[in-house]
């Protein structure tokens, strides 16, 4: 029987430091533009998380060597892609699979991805993903009958687009797409996520010429990449978020090393807000600490440089252990909310309130369709102790929260759907225990 629950004993106030692991987010896309290097590519902090090593599995059946020499130190070499189609079944375990548009594209000038997997927080439409491929100069036709997009890459790419609204990872594959573009390539209202920075520096330190100018970015094609020197991944800002949130809910101590603080700021600004202790050491180490009381906070998600809608649900645990009333507000994704009706089983006081927006189809960031019903607001009266219950993890990042719920509960819970937690956690249990809390793997 396959082990895909956590046990856990609730009550324990955390305390000691944390070593974050490389970002998932940088690191998957760095593996993928790594497909586009003529030389071979060292990533040193890649996190060995399911998610990576889903992609790995994925792109050498592409014929891609790509082996860790050591325990977070990958090395690609690509001088052995063959395949131009995306396997269909480990494609829908990783929506980032959707990226290989660019090396395939510009490697054999067709190729065949299927749709997108990951979690379902939302459709997600791919759509503008496809428009902005297309403007630059490829064609792509969606089979119906195969659940594959043909597409086909005739002449260079080249010319513009301007994003209806910014999309993270429409901007990193279109990025992508244009370094070996025809002249000079502009993409406007780009997204403007730290981690598209980050594959923006790994790309021009391999030879590429992308420059940033606040939303709108340049790309000068050239004509190949070479990598001189392993590049490093940042630490992942999601994670810093929830050991921090579990440090101070858990009425305990929490000390972050190596932390991503820029990439993080709106997060830091409003655990000042709660009245608690977020405080940057003079070694550039993060210090978050419970002092007493937590103040209720509501939060609006948004794209960089706001809340950021991975956030959300770590912090729907944190306002349970504030006295009073808070809002949690998404605007990024529709169905961000999975963790709500879990968490009424620890005795969590959440709701979903009506909300009313002028101009709903551009205050939220999705494709905003009238009369579908959203539920896109919760309310969340917090101080009420929470006691053990059985929970079920339905996407990652809610997956987090709920475990800190359990962590902060009194007594027992058991939560299933490791597996999905651990797409986005490396080492998760051990770097709990070390704090003083109580989970195993059952």
């Amino acid at each position: 029987m396959t082990e895909d629950a956590y046990a856990i004993t609730g009550g324990s106030k955390l305390k000691g430091r944390v070593t974050l692991s490389g970002a998932k987010n940088v690191a998957l896309k760095t593996v993928i533009a790594a497909l586009m290097f003529e030389s071979k590519v060292v990533l040193e902090n890649v996190p060995k998380i399911s998610d990576v090593l889903e992609l790995l599995h994925l792109v050498r059946k592409l014929g891609v060597k790509a082996e860790f020499t050591a325990k977070n130190t990958l090395e690609i070499d690509s001088s052995g892609l063959t395949e131009n189609k995306v396997d269909l079944l480990h494609a829908s375990k990783t929506r980032v699979s959707f990226m290989l548009f660019a090396p395939l594209l510009h490697r054999f000038k067709k190729c065949y991805i299927p749709n997108p997997g990951g979690c379902r927080i939302g459709a997600r439409p791919v759509d503008r993903i496809i428009k902005g491929l297309e403007k630059l100069g490829a064609l792509i036709v969606y089979n119906h009958e195969t659940g594959y997009y043909e597409a086909y890459l005739d002449n260079s790419v080249h010319g513009s687009y301007t994003f209806e609204k910014p999309s993270h990872t429409g901007t990193e594959l279109l990025l992508m797409f244009s370094v070996f573009g025809n002249g000079k390539i502009l993409l406007e209202n780009a997204a403007l996520e730290p981690e598209i920075d980050e594959l923006i520096n790994f790309l021009n330190e391999g030879g590429a010429e992308i420059q940033r100018e606040g939303k709108n970015i340049r790309i000068q094609g050239v004509d190949k990449l070479s990598q001189t020197k392993p590049f490093h991944i940042i630490a992942d800002s999601n994670e810093a978020v929830t050991f921090a949130v579990l440090g101070i809910a858990s009425k305990g101590e929490v000390i972050i090393e190596n932390p991503p603080v820029d990439h993080i700021t709106e997060f830091i600004n409003k655990i000042k807000e709660t009245g608690n202790t977020a405080e940057l050491l003079k070694n550039n180490n993060l210090r978050f600490a419970y002092k007493g009381k937590i103040k209720p906070v509501s939060v609006e998600t948004a794209p960089h440089p706001g809340f950021k809608t991975d956030w959300q649900p770590n912090w729907a645990v944190l306002m349970t252990q504030a006295k009073g009333i808070s809002y949690i507000h998404e605007k990024v994704f529709e169905n961000r909310f999975s963790y709500v009706t879990e968490l009424q089983k620890l005795g969590v006081q959440i709701a979903f309130e009506t909300v009313k927006v002028d101009n709903p189809e551009e205050f939220y960031e999705f494709h905003y369709e009238r009369n579908k019903g959203y539920q896109q607001k919760i309310k969340i009266t917090g101080g009420y102790p929470l006691h053990g219950g059985a929970l079920n993890i339905w996407d990652l990042r809610a997956g987090a929260s709920l475990i800190i719920a359990a962590l902060c509960a009194n007594g027992g819970s058991v939560v299933s759907g490791a597996s999905i937690f651990e797409r986005g956690y490396e080492d998760f249990i051990d770097k709990v225990q070390m704090l003083g809390g109580k989970i195993r793997k059952i």
